[in-house]
């Protein structure tokens, strides 16, 4: 292939563009991106970023010396409209096209937000730098009340950086457990109780039903969330944090299979063999049942297998997940591996789960180790995770 091209400036985009080299490609390599940014880290925006504590130089995925021995090329600030694999060419925006012989799909997700959001000052999603820039000024005036809307990982990172900054902190979500259907109810209840134990008033089983406003000169503002009980929660800051939708709508028309992100094989590969996916944007099917995995470790996973696969013209490559995940909410890291069912029994390996510091593994019905967690001992989950997962992986 003389050129390839890839659509998507996140780390899944970057990790390609490394892994592509790494595995040989010599000719032109692109990276198109519609965030004006150059690529960032994620994970830092609802945590040290969004807390003042990092500057954006220090989120960066790549510096001038990096982006020169890449070779890479970049078009950022240009958003990919089309995409014709036959012909081998990405329309953009501004009414260019690319012509290329390969292309990289990195296009991830946006932020889902609620109905009704819409013009209301006050309601953030944060996916993005310019998100996290704003949400920070408004963090930073005064001493704002916050609601989290969404308790998972990227909402308790939320409030956890809020609470830190010494602000009032609310977070409602929908299940009756929040994490419950990724950490099992007995993990879930101890990252909950972290809520609870730094002073962020947790409320689950919450039915958002719409937002109370104050008119301002510049439009309304957002002063409160109406539950479906009745009851309205003050706020000054509104997060909302219910997850992302994969960014797709450019493929329509290119032939590729679409489904909630973009259909692959189990080698990334999609329909078309000079077009994979990776990322939030890639909906692989190792079995004929598809599954995305936002996960920041994925998508360097993935991006491996999927440069492999793209310069060989077929696959050749599997993609293996670790299934491994991290979080830090109020001073603890929180650490997962492997693919355990919620239903899984939970065995405590090494530590206290009410001191806040232990690790566990599941075990399914048939006694196979399924997933380790651990919490605030990474050492510890680093030994069991390779005695328990990665063993395991290598007989298998």
């Amino acid at each position: 292939m003389q050129t390839i091209t890839i659509v998507g400036g996140s780390v899944a985009g970057v990790r390609s563009a490394e892994a592509l080299r790494a595995a040989g490609h010599d000719g032109r390599l692109l990276l198109v991106g519609d965030d004006p940014h150059r690529p960032y880290d994620r994970p830092p925006l609802s945590k040290a970023f969004l807390a003042g504590g990092v500057d954006e130089d220090a989120i960066a995925l790549l510096d001038d010396a990096e982006v020169a021995e890449l070779a890479l090329e970049m078009r950022l600030g240009v958003r990919a409209t089309r995409l014709d694999p036959a012909a081998g060419a990405v329309e953009l925006a501004d009414g260019t096209a690319i012509a290329t012989d390969g292309v990289v799909v990195a296009t991830g997700g946006r932020a889902r937000r609620l109905p009704g959001t819409e013009g209301i000052a006050g309601v953030h999603t944060l996916r993005t730098l310019d998100d996290a820039r704003a949400l920070r000024a408004e963090l930073r005036a005064g001493s704002p009340r916050v609601v989290v809307v969404g308790g998972g990982f990227i909402g308790a990172e939320v409030a956890s950086t809020c609470r830190a900054m010494g602000l009032d902190v609310t977070v409602l979500d929908g299940l009756p457990l929040p994490l419950a259907p990724v950490l099992g109810p007995r993990i879930a209840r101890h990252c909950v109780d972290l809520h609870a134990e730094h002073g962020t008033d947790l409320r689950p089983g919450a039915a958002v039903s719409g937002f109370a406003t104050a008119p301002t000169a510049d439009g309304p503002r957002v002063v409160g969330v109406e539950l479906g009980d009745g009851t309205t929660v003050p706020a000054d800051v509104v997060v909302v944090g219910i997850g992302i939708a994969p960014n797709t709508a450019w493929l329509d028309g290119s032939g590729l299979t679409v489904a909630d992100g973009v259909v692959t094989d189990a080698g990334m590969v999609t329909g078309r063999p000079n077009v994979v996916a990776v990322g939030d944007v890639a909906r692989w099917a190792p079995d004929g049942t598809g599954r995305r995995h936002e996960h920041w470790t994925s998508a360097g996973e993935q991006a491996a297998v999927a440069a492999t696969n793209l310069l060989a013209g077929r696959t050749e490559a599997t993609f293996r997940p670790t299934g491994y995940v991290w979080s830090e909410q109020y001073g603890r890291m929180l650490q997962l591996a492997g693919h355990p069912s919620a239903q899984d029994r939970v065995d405590v390996v090494d530590g206290e789960p009410d001191a806040g510091r232990f690790v566990a593994r599941y075990v399914d019905g048939d006694g196979v180790t399924t997933g380790v967690f651990g919490m605030d001992d990474p050492r510890t989950f680093g030994r069991v995770r390779r005695s328990e997962l990665r063993r395991r992986a290598a007989a298998a």
